[in-house]
């Protein structure tokens, strides 16, 4: 049995589209966070054809990429997911208004709930956060944290000024009681 950080490194190996310490294993997912592809007239399809996707844009062809998750919203336009991985095929290729755009649309369909929401949510946070607009970064943030998400959470804490000076004086006090322990 794999601990959480070994899951958590082959999180990022096999899925380094998605932020750092999200879940992808169905099965550890809480309830809240399962997305039902039960649902999406022809959500197998698109899942499938969604992972050729992203085996493209892991290879480092995004056009393909895009291409592909464009048939996934094709076949099931109501599936956050499609537009969720799109856009992450549109920001690695430097493209944010369309990702944006896509972000959008996947909070939109998911209703800003299930993984697909929360990862959405996540990565709007992240794009905003680099436009310096730290209030609608925030606002995405605090919406992904409860659901759960860890990443969001830290974000959470480097946008509270509070919390980082807390955090660097805490890291310098531990320090100096370690270097006062080494004499």
């Amino acid at each position: 049995m794999s601990s959480e950080h070994d899951r958590a490194i082959l999180n990022c190996i096999f899925n380094p589209l998605l932020p750092v310490g999200e879940l992808i294993y169905e099965d550890e997912l809480p309830h809240n966070l399962q997305d039902d592809e039960g649902k999406i007239a022809n959500g197998e399809e698109a899942k499938s054809l969604e992972l050729e996707g992203v085996k493209a844009a892991e290879s480092g062809d995004l056009d393909t990429a895009i291409a592909t998750f464009t048939k996934v919203i094709n076949i099931a336009p109501q599936w956050a997911s499609g537009y969720n991985n799109r856009a992450q095929a549109y920001r690695l290729k430097g493209n944010t208004p369309a990702a944006i755009a896509d972000l959008n649309e996947a909070i939109n369909l998911s209703g800003g709930q299930g993984r697909s929401g929360c990862q959405a949510l996540c990565q709007r946070g992240i794009m905003n956060r680099r436009e310096g607009q730290d209030d609608l970064a925030r606002a995405d943030f605090e919406a992904a944290a409860k659901l759960g998400s860890q990443f969001a959470k830290t974000q959470l804490i480097e946008l509270n000024p509070y919390a980082a000076l807390c955090n660097q004086m805490l890291h310098d006090v531990m320090g100096k009681l370690q270097h006062t322990a080494q004499k």
